[in-house]
């Protein structure tokens, strides 16, 4: 709609994941780094966590496609409080088949597999997304299938990456021989006011706009509303840009990012 008219080749502000336009302010480059370190040395446990809509889901796509290639990657997103062990998913996150198979025989081809790719030389890393969601019990399986080891050697590395009540959720005193397995744990804050400037200055540019189109007075006002939240940034700073669009506006200032957040206030539906 408006991107032929800011010099744009796409939109800067989607609300779906995008690595190519992650930004690495500092607690997410922290968060990336300590990710990269887990996954080196063969940590049990990862923890990712973070508000809703901070970009978690983002910095693990980013992490995927900078995956080496003797890294085995299951995905499990599908997660809920009725979901009492997580065997079978983590199964079909890996590709491997679940049909009908009793817990033991499931157990013993799980097995199977992490000894066969150790065996090839390769990493099995599983990632469980929205973590938070997770029954103690589903988590506890986890910590049982992580039993499963070569000599000093882990063969199943586990990512939680959730909200921040994955925190809380793993302080349960049930779960304590989970946490305690935890090698690497980060919890990503939003994004400070200088970041947020630097965050759509960086989505611009990666969406091909070279020179600057949000005022700084515009910036300030959006990481104030946003609460340095990235999802809720790119919300506002995509409709400041239909509202400048239509309004032939060549620069997004302060008085047309306050109509924005006046609209929202007195107009939207949340």
């Amino acid at each position: 709609m408006y991107e032929a008219f800011y010099g744009l080749k796409e939109k800067p502000f989607s609300i779906q994941p995008d690595p190519d336009f992650l930004y690495f302010g500092r607690r997410h480059a922290l968060a990336y780094a300590m990710l990269e370190f887990g996954i080196q040395n063969g940590a049990g446990f990862s923890v990712i966590s973070g508000e809703i809509g901070c970009g978690k889901t983002t910095l693990i796509r980013h992490l995927l496609n900078q995956m080496a290639s003797n890294i085995t990657v299951g995905l499990v997103n599908n997660t809920s409080p009725d979901i009492a062990d997580l065997l079978e998913w983590i199964m079909l996150a890996f590709g491997l088949p679940y049909d009908g198979k009793s817990r033991v025989a499931l157990y013993d081809a799980f097995q199977r597999f992490l000894i066969e790719q150790y065996g090839a030389g390769k990493t099995v890393l599983l990632i469980v997304d929205e973590a938070q969601n997770l029954a103690p019990g589903a988590l506890e399986s986890l910590r049982m299938l992580s039993n499963i080891n070569a000599d000093k050697h882990q063969l199943l590395q586990v990512i939680l990456v959730g909200q921040p009540q994955l925190r809380d959720l793993l302080k349960r005193p049930d779960l304590k021989q989970l946490a305690q397995r935890v090698a690497v744990d980060f919890h990503i804050t939003p994004l400070s006011v200088a970041e947020v400037q630097n965050y759509i200055e960086h989505r611009l540019k990666t969406a091909g706009r070279e020179t600057p189109l949000f005022t700084s007075a515009a910036c300030a006002m959006i990481a104030t509303a946003s609460q340095g939240i990235p999802r809720s940034i790119n919300i506002l700073c995509d409709t400041a840009l239909v509202y400048g669009f239509s309004s032939e506006a060549e620069r997004i200032d302060l008085a047309l990012v306050k109509d924005v957040l006046n609209d929202k206030a007195e107009f939207g539906a949340l």
